[in-house]
Order: structure tokens, then C-alpha cells, then sequence
């Protein structure tokens, strides 16, 4: 596998996590250093200064990107990289790090760097809706939503971020609003009246302790998932399954793949999360995986770390 282009640049969201120290900075690029690399390491106050930070590297000539952050932070940069030679490298710095774990990369910070020093570069697919980009997932109905009144009571009431989800999680649920779609799938359209509508970038494991993770992202695939039963008690009585670890998913959710499919709507537009951030798009949507089109950095072997 080849190994990753320099020059390279680090970009970390200082709001990622739990934020970071007067001398990360310093302490960062010295534990690139020991690994022999001389990386830019540059850090953004906001998430809005994400994306110019990278176009302005890349156009400096940056050959590798690190993105230092949550998934937010790594969609944000990975939205830059898809379909050209530049190498995306992950340092996991956020809450879940979805992605980075489905890649393998190690959660400890120096080990992190230790990883994307000796990794090599593949290529891995990433989704995309009318154009914009997701590496994890999006999602429709009930989610774009729950986000929306969790932003809201952040910003409006000071809430922390986990006690703001609780709250808009069943501000939600009790208003319980139902998605009314059609789909075109295969040269078919379905009609589906679901309180939301999942779509992976391949497909996510949805049984016992490991639901959210994915065993590939090579695969080619988008994968949509429904509930099977509906109604606020069919939806906690999935959400406790999922804290015992009982979910099957041939039993509990709806299930198909597909390399691409658009949504229909009665609605001119629609509130869509990729990747935890939500945008209002026009519909209809139209999806579609992109395989082998993002360049990222994937660790090596344990032995050879």
C-alpha cells in the first residue's frame, strides 16, 4: 500500500471533545516530529473555519489532510478530499468517532499519531446526497429533528449537550412526527410511512452490543433502514433493546441496499442530517454511494506498529 503524500497538515476543532490545553499545539507537532514528520498543525476556533482551512491548504499544496476532531470535524474535511489524490488521516479527538473506529485507528492521542505515521493509504467509499457528502451516515424523519431542538435548547436555555438531547429526545417523541416518502429503488417506487429513515455509508451492524459499528466501508453499498414497528412504544421498545444489547435485525427493522435511490416527498423540502449536522434540502433527495472515491489512511497491522 502506498504511503502517505506530504506535505502533511493537521487541522484540529478546538471544540471537538473537551477541547484542548494552551500547549497541545506544541505538544502535537512534537509527537508528529518523533515519528520523523514535520506536519502544519493549525487549529480553528470554530466549525466554520473548517472548510477554508482546508481549500486554503490544499491549494498551499498540502498532499495529506489530518482532520483532528469529531465526525463532524473528519466529514467537514473529508467533504474536500473525495475524488482527488489528497490523503485524509484521522486523529479521534471527539465523543464517538465513529469513523475513525470503523477504520481502526486507536482512540489514545499518541497512539493516534503513532498509526497515521506508519498507515498506509486506501481508498473507502463515502455516501452522497443532492451533493453533499457523509462518510458515516444520514438520516430523515425523527433525528434531523431531535438535532434541531438540541441545537436550540443549547443555544436559547445553556442546556449541556447531553441533558439538551434528553429533553429534545422526548420533546420528540411526543409529538411523534411521521415521515410520508417515496422511494425509487430498483425501478421501484415504495411508499413508506415511517418515523424515520436511516441510511448508512455500507451497511452498520444493528444486533447485541455492537450496533453502529460497520465491518466494511469498501463495500459499494448504501444501506436503508426503517423500524418494523412503529408508534412510540414500538420506538422506546427498540431504544431499551438497544441498551441490552437484544436488537436482530431481521426482526426489528426494515432492511435494503442499494447503490443509489431518490426520495420523493409532498414537501418542497425536507430537514436531512449527514454526518450529525442537519441542512434543509430541496426534494426530491437523490443518494448515492461513491465507492473507493476518499484516499484515507488506515493503520497497520498491530504487528508492524
Amino acid at each position: 500500500m502506498p504511503r502517505p503524500p506530504t506535505p502533511i497538515a493537521v487541522v484540529i476543532n478546538a471544540t471537538a471533545g473537551t477541547g484542548s490545553p494552551p500547549d497541545w499545539v506544541a505538544t502535537l507537532r512534537a509527537q508528529f516530529a518523533a515519528h520523523g514528520i514535520d506536519a502544519q498543525v493549525e487549529q480553528v476556533k470554530e466549525g466554520a473555519q473548517i472548510l477554508p482551512t482546508v481549500k486554503r491548504l490544499l491549494a498551499a499544496g498540502a498532499g495529506t489532510i489530518v482532520a483532528g476532531g469529531g465526525d463532524g470535524t473528519v466529514s467537514a474535511v473529508a467533504s474536500q478530499l473525495v475524488g482527488t489524490d489528497a490523503v485524509l488521516g484521522v486523529l479521534p479527538l471527539g465523543t464517538l468517532n465513529h469513523f475513525a473506529k470503523d477504520l481502526g485507528m486507536p482512540l489514545e492521542q499518541e497512539a493516534a499519531v503513532a498509526a497515521l505515521a506508519a498507515g498506509q493509504v486506501e481508498a473507502v467509499d463515502v455516501g452522497e446526497v443532492n451533493g453533499r457528502i457523509f462518510i458515516n451516515n444520514s438520516s430523515l424523519g425523527m433525528y434531523p429533528d431531535i438535532v434541531r431542538d438540541r441545537e436550540l435548547r443549547q443555544r436559547r436555555l445553556g442546556h449541556s449537550k447531553w441533558r439538551a438531547l434528553a429533553a429534545a429526545s422526548l420533546g420528540v417523541l411526543r409529538r411523534y412526527p411521521v415521515l410520508r416518502i417515496q422511494i425509487d429503488l430498483e425501478d421501484e417506487r415504495h411508499a413508506l410511512r415511517t418515523p424515520f429513515l436511516f441510511i448508512g455509508n455500507n451497511e452498520y451492524q444493528m444486533e447485541g452490543f455492537q450496533i453502529g459499528e460497520r465491518g466494511s466501508l469498501r463495500n459499494g453499498t448504501l444501506a436503508l433502514y426503517t423500524a418494523q414497528r412503529t408508534g412510540r412504544f414500538g420506538l422506546l421498545r427498540l431504544a431499551l433493546l438497544a441498551l441490552l444489547g437484544r436488537l436482530q435485525q431481521a426482526r426489528d427493522f426494515h432492511t435494503a441496499l442499494a447503490l443509489e435511490f431518490v426520495v420523493h416527498s409532498g414537501h418542497r423540502k425536507l430537514r436531512v442530517a449527514t454526518d450529525g449536522e442537519v441542512t434543509v434540502m430541496e426534494t426530491p433527495l437523490r443518494y448515492r454511494s461513491r465507492p473507493g472515491s476518499l484516499r484515507v489512511i488506515t493503520p497497520p497491522a498491530p504487528s508492524a506498529v
